[in-house]
């Protein structure tokens, strides 16, 4: 099977670009990262990358005069490497319509909570303050609605008493971190599609989240 482009979009640290990076040496992944693009300069994501012999591009979004033109230039930007996938890993950014619509089943977030509790910020506080039992981390499809697409895969850990939110981002960072280039590797080997707003897993529609 051809090795598919990968397109990883950042905003910071770029620590789940980290996993996906280690993830594309190993036999069978399916993929190797083109490019890695960042709306922030100078965010650890992109030395991440150029350490890696990845082209690292920063598309400031405060450059631009709106949301439109910058996701036009963002897709064109990324268009050049041809991608199979394009991963958001810590990518802040709120997409437009436009944009989901020319990656629709091509595009992947990780959001760090259980899908669909808590979408958004603050989802470490959320859990805590609603003293759930687990958390988790959650890998989607990304469709219009905000950390709405459908769900492919899950992960979760046990919420204990001493927990903060600093303790539990460290163990959500550790189940993405495994996460992420599991659901990457199956993407790119063909095994999950999107088909229409449903998740096929081995031509089989997926009837709850993988790894759950």
């Amino acid at each position: 099977m051809t090795n598919k482009n990968i397109v990883v979009l950042i905003s910071g640290n770029g620590s789940n670009l980290a996993a996906l990076i280690e993830a594309q040496k190993q036999l069978g992944f399916g993929g190797s990262i083109k490019a890695v693009i960042s709306n922030r300069p100078e965010v650890l994501g992109l030395s991440r990358a150029e350490n890696a012999g990845i082209p690292a591009i920063t598309l400031n979004h405060q450059d631009f005069d709106s949301r439109e033109a910058f996701d036009d230039v963002l897709l064109q930007t990324i268009n050049r490497f041809e991608p199979s996938l394009i991963i958001l890993a810590g990518f802040m950014r709120i997409l437009t319509k436009n944009f989901v619509t020319e990656f629709r089943g091509r595009l992947l977030n990780i959001h760090p909570s259980l899908l669909p509790k808590y979408p958004g910020l603050n989802t470490h506080r959320k859990a805590l303050e609603n003293h759930d039992k687990y958390h988790g981390t959650s890998v989607h499809f990304v469709t219009e609605e905000l950390d709405g697409g459908p769900i492919i895969a899950q992960a979760k850990t046990e919420i204990k008493s001493g927990d903060n939110e600093q303790s539990l981002l460290a163990k959500i960072q550790k189940l993405e971190h495994q996460l992420y280039p599991s659901v990457a590797k199956l993407i790119l080997n063909e095994q999950i599609e999107l088909r229409k707003d449903k998740v096929y897993f081995e031509k089989q529609p997926l009837e709850k989240p993988l790894f759950e």
